[in-house]
């Protein structure tokens, strides 16, 4: 177990794994988008690396299967389970509370913007925004939420919530698994000697075209909200 040295810890992946391994990982998926407080959580990179060590995490759980397949399989329908519980739980909150979060002053953990971009988003996807969203740091952390708030219907956000946790679990986890063998295999890199530049590379994947749209993209308008009425419009 790694002792916590730095904040930095806190975005890489394996102090996760070396330190709560199986569990804390699905409690991180969960908390991403259930307690709408995990949107600074290494959420892409942290199923990349549990990819990788997708046996180990399995072995020291409940014991390996004796297939690699298999122990990934676990891996990412666990996590996918985790995920789609996460979204439930900020959908449901959306319903019953969400409208008084347009009301709520920002702070460390909550910042209004990031409620209007999903919301946004939201309104320019529909339903494919629940599957789009997973694939987007801070904007699948709230998009459930908003979901919630302009009372989606729950069947058709189960749907949407289900294929886009299922895509992002196994995508990302099935994508780090093999993409360690096959370098190690063919070109005799070990991935996991280079997991600092492939965070890198995932945040950068994730981020960049955020930070482009944010930079250059055209300026959004969120005063429609500040005054606007949720709970009559959702009655």
């Amino acid at each position: 177990m790694e002792d916590f040295n730095s904040w930095k810890d806190l975005l890489n992946p394996e102090f996760y794994i070396d330190n709560g391994g199986f569990w804390l990982i699905l409690f991180i998926i969960f908390a991403e988008t259930g307690l709408f407080i995990g949107f600074f959580l290494p959420g892409d990179s942290l199923l990349f690396v549990s990819g990788i060590y997708a046996v180990k995490i399995i072995s020291e759980t409940f014991g390996s299967t004796g297939s690699d397949f298999l122990d990934t399989t676990i891996l990412a329908s666990c996590v996918a389970i985790a995920a789609i519980i996460g979204n439930e739980v900020g959908y449901y909150f959306g319903r019953k509370t969400g409208p008084a979060l347009y009301k709520k002053k920002d702070t460390m953990l909550f910042k209004k913007k990031y409620l209007y971009q999903a919301h946004n988003f939201f309104e320019k996807n529909g339903a494919l925004a629940i599957i789009m969203a997973r694939f987007l740091p801070v904007v699948r952390t709230f998009t459930p939420i908003v979901a919630g708030i302009v009372r989606m219907d729950k069947k058709e956000f189960l749907r949407d919530n289900v294929i886009g946790a299922v895509l992002w679990s196994f995508i990302l986890i099935f994508a780090g698994h093999y993409l360690d063998k096959l370098f190690m295999d063919q070109f005799g890199i070990d991935l996991k000697k280079k997991l600092e530049l492939i965070i890198i590379v995932i945040v950068l994947i994730t981020t960049v075209p955020v930070i482009l749209k944010f930079l250059f993209g055209k300026k959004e308008d969120f005063s429609k909200y500040e005054n606007h009425d949720f709970d009559e419009e959702n009655k």
